[in-house]
């Protein structure tokens, strides 16, 4: 594995509920977050101001083209030249994306989560480890059920509705099929202790090679 001299980045993939974010939160405590610049994909899906509030909801949102991927592989790619990007915000209640941004730095690792990040050829590129969490399916959707209600103001019904009607076929089409990339895969998540630590060190060994 090739690691290039300014950067180290890593991507986190799953599906929705996997833990993707847990498995994040906790290579950001290891190495330090003042080492690491953060990018989830959710941040950059696509600004649906132009569609009536009607279309908006009928957007399939677990398809690879919700999303504006080039504009992640654009920061990704600044960020190894050492440039600073600002980071999008989503608003996930109008889906559109805000007039505000986060100024992002450049770090000696980027880190990049998101359940379509490995569909993408020239985004799976940019990856010098792919990581992918693998939960089982049951306790995804309690998870989604959760975060949408309490983030995301939504409900239970429209929850289910869409789990059926696009998150769990766009898993099947695209998010588990895109497992094969991985080179390491995490059972549950951030409950997986052990493989936990040894992604952690396995990165802060790459780290000192950069």
């Amino acid at each position: 594995m090739t690691i290039p001299k300014h950067s180290l980045v890593i991507g986190i993939a799953g599906g929705t509920g996997s833990g993707k974010t847990t498995v994040a939160n906790a290579i950001l405590e290891k190495v330090g977050e003042k080492k690491v610049s953060y990018l989830p994909h959710d941040a950059y899906y696509k600004d649906l101001r132009n569609l009536p509030p009607v279309q908006r909801e009928n957007v399939n949102f677990d398809h690879p083209n919700s999303l504006e991927s080039s504009l992640m592989k654009t920061h990704i790619e600044q960020l190894k030249a050492g440039q600073e990007i600002k980071l999008p915000i989503y608003d996930f209640t109008t889906h559109t994306r805000t007039d505000k941004t986060i100024d992002i730095p450049s770090n000696p690792i980027i880190l990049v989560e998101g359940i379509l990040i490995f569909v993408d050829p020239e985004l799976r590129k940019l990856f010098d480890v792919k990581l992918f969490v693998d939960t089982d399916p049951d306790i995804r959707l309690i998870r989604r059920i959760q975060r949408d209600i309490t983030e995301r103001g939504r409900k239970v019904e429209s929850v289910l509705h869409q789990y059926q009607e696009t998150v769990r076929p766009m898993h099947l089409e695209f998010v588990e099929p895109s497992k094969r990339y991985a080179d390491i895969i995490i059972p549950e998540g951030g409950h997986n202790v052990v493989a936990l630590e040894m992604v952690i060190a396995r990165i802060e060994s790459l780290l000192r090679e950069i």
